[in-house]
This record gives structure tokens, C-alpha cells and sequence, in this order.
């Protein structure tokens, strides 16, 4: 079924950042013939594994905004209509999950299987998910085989010599070599402004006048820049967990306060392990906790554990639980279960699984996706001395994530695309008040970058989770929270000020 066309907003108000007039005026036009297009909706293909009654669709748009008669690309879309009365509805409600490289093709499932959170705006609100450009169904890029990708033993992250650092500087030269051979014509148009002017396409296509919205993590980031750029457009906009959106934090500076911020949530999540060592058997002290988690690495790095678990994929299979409190007691128990002989379960839990081909080429696809974008947004240090230097500094205090982390951004210092600067997010007229929500000990976007967006975005109100950390707070159960981000949604009313909220419970073994 085709949805009729919304008018595009007024050129005065779209695009209001200066100096981006050519990709204004491609933005309007593009908007302009989604509207007219719409979206023809039909049933999910049976390999995307999103079934009825969700349905799916497509929205065209440029590659490049500053000639929207050029290449064209397409990016999914899919929906759940709204299960209130035609009085109740209120548009759609677009999601992103954050990455960037996050698909948000599962939003309308939380519809589709009744979660309860979301009952109430599911009465007002078609749920929304897409493929930003360049994930998943949307034009996906790829940087390496994904079979190579996901191959395991990888090199401890933590070096131990100017050898290992010459080495990881060779694979991450090689993978943004491999970046740029394998997608190479993407690459200069894979920035979070380009996404921002999807969404307001997306928006266009639906037969919306103004945007309704909902990003978490990263998706905050592209909250702030749609905002910006698009004030007037906005009518709902709910940010959860907050990127830092400081053009100085963009992206490299991010990436090291991540570190610390890590350090201090893994620190969060070995003291309960300690608090519950009658369960987990593993260490009655944090200290202690840390102590046996060295020797697992230290083990693992000596003889790979079932030969393909060392300390790189520890990291990524222990990185969740500093992350998300829903890995606390999985991670523990799966950690207990090998101190007590159960080899099986950890390589199970951690390690690739080179047959889940469909899976391994998801894993490749967002991870290059992450790499593109946050490598095209921003400049990034091209001197190998500033990396070793800053790492080096901040691997002393915070270990546990430091190195693995500048691994897995250094291919921005040799990318050969065309690297922009970032937006300087604010406030343009027109935009409401916007709902922003973090809690105290996030680990991947540290307090201080909600605390920022609240002071750019004027107007904007901070829902606080005060003691909690864990990434992603609205679709966690915690009143005080949940009842707000109903409230806004339904009615656009926030409270007179901003609010500190109780952490949410605690997970029990």
C-alpha cells in the first residue's frame, strides 16, 4: 500500500547549519520525491527472518546529497502499525539502536511480541526500524572476507613489544586498504550528517510532517545532528545514552574516554561477582576477581583456550559485561562454569562459529560500517607517536580496554577517503524540547556527553539513572523512567525540571 506524500518542510528551516546549502537543496528534493514515492509496503523477504504483520519496504536516496540526480541508493525499511484506535494515532516513531553499523530492522518486534514498556506508545505509534546506509540491506559496504574477519586466535591487544604494535599497525593499514577496495565509492558519503538527511527522507517517505524519534548509544549522535540540521522537523525526539556531541569529542578523543569509563564499569561488575561468590566461586574480593581474570588471560594467551579462545576474544566476550547488566549473570556463571572443568561452555559463548556464514558477514558489515563512519566524520591524528603516546598514558590506569580499543579504530589514521568535520550540534528555531536519558556509570557514553547535549539543546530536559550503568536504559524496567519516556511520547510534557531516577534492580544470580 502506498502512503500518501507529506509535503517537505519549508527551505528555510531544513538544513540550517551553514555552509551546506548544495546538500540542503539535495535533501529537500530527495524529501520531496519520497513524499510523492511513499513506501509500498508488503511482507518481509523470508530470509530477513521478520515475520508478519510487520511489514517491509523501501526509500531511495542520493549516495551523495550535493547531487541528488546521481547514483542512488536504497535503504530498508520495515513497520508494525499502531494497535490503538485511528483517535490514538500519532504518526511514527523511528528507531536507531546506535553502531554506527547497528541495524534498526528489530524495533517494530517489540510490538510484534507485546513487550510491555512499550504497550502504550505501540497504541499511538507505528514502530520504524532501517538500515542506515551501508548496513545490512541498505547498499551494506565490506572491508575484508567475513570468514577472515571472525577467524580466531587474533593477537593479544595489550602489546608487549614495538614488534606487536608494528603488527597491529600493519592489519589496521591493511583493513582500511581493504575499506577502500572494497567500497571504496561509499567511503566519502558514509557520515552521520549524510544518515541524518536518510532519516529525514525516511520521514518524507512515511508521510510525516515532522519526525518522531528514538536513538540510543550512537543513535543519540545522529539524534543531535538531525536536530540540528533539521530543527523544525522534529516533533518528539527521546535520546538514550548520550554520545558526547563536543566537535573535539568527535571521534578520537571518544574513544579514549570510553576507556576510562570501562575501567570503572568492569570495576561496577567484578564487585558484584565478589558479592556473590557463594554462587560464582570465583573471587570473595574485586581484587581477587581481577587477579583470576588475569590468569585466565595470561592462560589463554599462553595455550588458546580450545585453541581458538585468547585474551582478543576474552575481551570481546567479557567487554558485555561492563556494557549491558543483562550479561552480568550469563558471563559470570559461563566463567564459573570453566574454573569448575567446562571448557565447552566458554568456547561456545566466545568464539566465532566460521559455519554461521549469514552471521559472520553481519559481524564484518557493521564493524566496517562503524569504521566508516567514524573515520569519515572527523579528523583523525595521522601520527603513530599521538596513538602510542595517549594509549600508552591511559593502558596504565585503565587496561581493560584501552588497547583493544585504539586496534580497533587505528585504520582512521591511514583512511584515503575524504574525512569531514564534525557539526557543531545546537539548537536552531523550532526545535522542542528534547527527552534525554543516561545513567551515571555508563561504560560506552560516559554521563558527561548527556550532560553536553542538555546544554546544547536548549529546552531539552535529563532524565538521570543515578548509580546505574547500563547501556541502553529506556528499554530496561525502572518507573521512574519508563512512566516519563510514555508521558513525552504520548503527550510531549516533560517534567518542569530535570529528574534523578533510583538505579533500575540490580541483576540476581
Amino acid at each position: 500500500m502506498l502512503i500518501a506524500g507529506a509535503i517537505s518542510a519549508p527551505a528555510a528551516t531544513a538544513e540550517g547549519h551553514p555552509g551546506n546549502n548544495t546538500e540542503a537543496r539535495g535533501v529537500q528534493l530527495a524529501a520531496a520525491r519520497a513524499a510523492r514515492a511513499g513506501i509500498d509496503w508488503t511482507d518481509c523477504p523470508a530470509d530477513w527472518a521478520i515475520a508478519a504483520p510487520i511489514q517491509c519496504g523501501w526509500v531511495t536516496v542520493p549516495l551523495d546529497y550535493a547531487k541528488p540526480h546521481g547514483k542512488q541508493i536504497k535503504l530498508a525499511v520495515d513497520r508494525h502499525r499502531s494497535t490503538g484506535t485511528a483517535a490514538e494515532r500519532q504518526g511514527a516513531l523511528i528507531y536507531n539502536p546506535g553502531g554506527p553499523g547497528g541495524s534498526g530492522m528489530a524495533f517494530p518486534k517489540r510490538v510484534a511480541t507485546n513487550s510491555p514498556l512499550w504497550a502504550k506508545t505501540a497504541k499511538a505509534y507505528d514502530f520504524v526500524g532501517f538500515d542506515p546506509r551501508g548496513v545490512g540491506h541498505s547498499a551494506p559496504i565490506s572491508c575484508i572476507d567475513p570468514q577472515e574477519f571472525v577467524k580466531a586466535p587474533k593477537a593479544d591487544p595489550v602489546p608487549d613489544s614495538e614488534a606487536d604494535k608494528r603488527a597491529q599497525r600493519t592489519l589496521a593499514a591493511a583493513y582500511a586498504d581493504g575499506c577502500a577496495e572494497r567500497s571504496g565509492a561509499m567511503l566519502p558519503h558514509m557520515t552521520t550528517p549524510n544518515t541524518a538527511r536518510d532519516l529525514d527522507v525516511i520521514r518524507a517517505a512515511l508521510g510525516e510532517k515532522k519526525l518522531n524519534y528514538l536513538g540510543v548509544s550512537y543513535g543519540t549522535y545522529l539524534g543531535a545532528v538531525y536536530g540540528t540540521l533539521f530543527p523544525s522537523h522534529v516533533r518528539r525526539m527521546v535520546v538514550d545514552s548520550v554520545v558526547n556531541p563536543a566537535r573535539d569529542n568527535i571521534w578520537y578523543q571518544a574513544n579514549l574516554n570510553q576507556d576510562i569509563a570501562f575501567e570503572k564499569r568492569w570495576g561496577d561488575w567484578k564487585t558484584w561477582v565478589a558479592a556473590n561468590d557463594a554462587t560464582f566461586h570465583i573471587g570473595d574480593t574485586a581484587q581477587k576477581v581481577e587477579q583470576e581474570w588475569l590468569k585466565l588471560r595470561a592462560s589463554a594467551k599462553k595455550n588458546p583456550i580450545g585453541g581458538v579462545l585468547g585474551p582478543a576474544e576474552l575481551i570481546g566476550f567479557f567487554q558485555s559485561a561492563p556494557y549491558y547488566d543483562s550479561t552480568w549473570v550469563p558471563i559470570a556463571r559461563t566463567w564459573s562454569a570453566y574454573r569448575a572443568g567446562d571448557t565447552q561452555a566458554l568456547v561456545d559463548a566466545a568464539a566465532p562459529d566460521l559455519s554461521d556464514t549469514a552471521g559472520n558477514i553481519r559481524a564484518e558489515n557493521s564493524n566496517a560500517v562503524y569504521t566508516a563512519v567514524e573515520c569519515a566524520d572527523a579528523k583523525w591524528p595521522t601520527n603513530w607517536r599521538t596513538w602510542d603516546r595517549d594509549n600508552t598514558r591511559l593502558h596504565r590506569d585503565y587496561p581493560f580496554m584501552t588497547w583493544a580499543n585504539a586496534w580497533m579504530n587505528l585504520p582512521c589514521a591511514t583512511w584515503s577517503a575524504k574525512q569531514q568535520n564534525p557539526l557543531d550540534v545546537r539548537t536552531g528555531r523550532g526545535l522542542p524540547p528534547v527527552l534525554i536519558v543516561q545513567s551515571t556509570r555508563d561504560a560506552a557514553t560516559p554521563y558527561e556527553g548527556a550532560v553536553e547535549l542538555h546544554k546544547r539543546f536548549r529546552g531539552s530536559r535529563l532524565i538521570t539513572e543515578d548509580g546505574a550503568g547500563s547501556h541502553g536504559v529506556t528499554n530496561l524496567v525502572n518507573p521512574c523512567i519508563n512512566e516519563r519516556v510514555d508521558t513525552y511520547l504520548l503527550t510531549g510534557r516533560t517534567d518542569r525540571s530535570d529528574v534523578t531516577c533510583t538505579p533500575h534492580a540490580t541483576p540476581k544470580p
